[in-house]
């Protein structure tokens, strides 16, 4: 058997996607405490839409709170099984482990796959090992592959040697041939991450197929930020390490950046805020890198006066407001799964964030289901977290792109003595952009060191300035070598300072420190 555990999070349905397209079934976990959750529903759907065999199991049975007879009855509703299909088990406990298996075994159909046809294996993931390069992990869905034939990657069109191919029992097992509805690995000795697509299949080039795989998801990303390190020494350590990220994550997507006040670096398309923050994380963790992330933003599309049409991933690229026609920004359809009590804080949220409110149902009489309509630029920053803290954690959230509508959306730059710093420009609705320039000009006040002269923080709409902070200057008392003595020699040193402060002005540059970028997404 082989088990493939995805994530549920809503940013992960591409990874979820991909999984499944390389099962024949499917577990569907449900917490017996919380009840059906929002993402579980948009999984399972993904699940019955590949034809899988599903097995429903309540975990955690032996919680506290445990509602067994209710969840029972929302799976039921769900996915119209019988009472007796519904397994019960507890990890902690070890209850019901045995009984799953057996469901596995019995319930879930054999592969099924022409051994004699043409080859075709889906690849689902890829590791590099810096010994033996990249190792790809497939599953047959018919033909074989024998080692020391000449294979194809269907996509790309690259050809190789199979150096060594096995089957995978919690490590790598050599075989002779991996045979149809195995799961297996390759070595054919690739050095370059780009030669590899995840969903890509894998034929012969002496027999090859006529067509690749189907019912594979491609990749969009939704959120783009710009990641840059902190020396700039580092770049081309860091476009290494991107490179073998994007391995085992397909959905990372990069292209070379410059930015005035970073140097060069990447922009990234990632699926969520979440998947972007786990990109950090692992360039932190495994790859020792400290990189400064730009204000995440998402895709536009901006029509100009010559009717152009021009995708806007990043404030740079945004059209000079003279020449803007209108532009588009993407809406989503959000699927919100609560208690009752908390209708109102969820409403509060959504409306403030221009959500609309579609569709309001009763799941069962503890459960109710908010459909709303909103813009992505709004839960990009902060939407989950507020979520989470105005229902207590009781509530779960999904989402689905819904496409394109027109917006009033704005370009704001931050102004530090006049020049702009490209790397804290943000793209913003024309209502919320006197609020989020005052606050960022704010927080920009706390985190700057002082300078020996002053510091002109402003929020710039194109021409028109919205608002605006001061940083004093550092005083140094030149008249502390002064005692005794007529007054006109303290005046004469302070008249020097005062000529000296105003040329500094004019060549002062600003050093923005890494917490100055952080600072910008969490405002609130």
């Amino acid at each position: 058997m082989n088990l493939i555990d995805t994530p549920g999070h809503v940013d992960f349905s591409y990874e979820v996607s991909r999984a499944l397209a390389a099962c024949e079934g499917a577990l569907l976990l449900v917490d017996a405490s919380q009840g059906i959750q929002a993402q579980t529903i948009s999984n399972l759907y993904l699940a019955i839409d590949n034809d899988l065999e599903i097995i429903p199991v309540i975990n955690k049975i032996d919680a506290e709170g445990a509602m067994i007879p209710e969840v029972k009855d929302q799976i039921i509703d769900l996915i119209g099984c019988k009472e007796d299909d519904i397994l019960l088990a507890s990890g902690r406990a070890g209850i019901g482990i045995e009984e799953i298996l057996q469901a596995i075994i019995e319930r879930i159909p054999p592969p099924v796959g022409e051994t004699d046809a043409p080859l075709q294996a889906l690849i689902f993931d890829s590791v590099f090992n810096s010994y033996r390069g990249i190792i790809v992990y497939f599953k047959v869905i018919s033909g074989k592959i024998k080692k020391g034939e000449k294979i194809r990657f269907f996509n790309t069109g690259a050809e190789y040697e199979a150096m060594e191919v096995g089957i995978l029992k919690l490590g790598l097992d050599p075989r002779g041939e991996v045979n149809t509805g195995d799961v297996g690995y390759i070595v054919t000795g690739i050095k370059n991450a780009k030669e590899i697509k995840v969903g890509d299949t894998i034929t012969t080039v002496a027999n090859p197929c006529s067509e690749g795989i189907k019912g594979f998801e491609e990749v969009k990303p939704m959120v783009f930020a710009g990641i840059f390190p902190v020396n700039t020494d580092e770049f081309e350590e860091l476009r290494d390490c991107m490179e073998k990220l994007q391995l085992n994550d397909a959905s990372l997507t990069f292209e070379l950046e410059t930015s005035q006040a970073l140097g060069f670096g990447f922009r990234c398309g990632f699926l969520g805020l979440l998947h972007m923050e786990i990109i950090q994380e692992r360039l932190e963790r495994e790859f020792n890198q400290t990189v400064i992330t730009t204000v995440p933003n998402v895709s536009f599309i901006a029509y100009t006066t010559r009717e152009e049409r021009i995708i806007v991933n990043n404030p740079a690229e945004m059209p000079d407001q003279t020449k803007l026609e209108r532009i588009e920004e993407p809406f989503i359809k959000a699927q919100i799964i609560t208690l009752p009590e908390y209708i109102g804080n969820i409403m509060t949220l959504c409306l403030g964030k221009r959500g609309m409110l579609i569709n309001q149902s009763y799941l069962t009489t503890t459960r109710v289901e908010l459909i709303f309509e909103m813009p992505l630029t709004e839960i990009v920053f902060d939407f989950y977290d507020k979520l989470k803290s105005q229902t207590r954690g009781y509530a779960s959230f999904d989402y689905n792109p819904i496409g394109y509508r027109d917006a009033d959306i704005v370009k704001m730059d931050i102004l530090l003595n006049g020049d702009k710093v490209d790397a804290l420009s943000a793209l913003i609705h024309r209502s919320r952009a006197q609020d989020f320039g005052r606050k960022l000009c704010e927080k920009l006040k706390e985190l700057l060191p002082r300078q020996q002269f002053q510091i002109a923080i402003q929020a710039a709409i194109g021409a028109k300035v919205v608002a605006r902070e001061n940083i004093s200057a550092l005083r140094k008392d030149v008249t502390a070598k002064c005692y005794g003595g007529d007054i006109s020699r303290k005046r004469k040193l302070l008249e020097k300072q005062k000529e000296g402060k105003k040329r500094m002005r004019q060549i002062g540059n600003v050093e923005v420190p890494q917490e100055a970028f952080l600072a910008v997404l969490k405002l609130d």
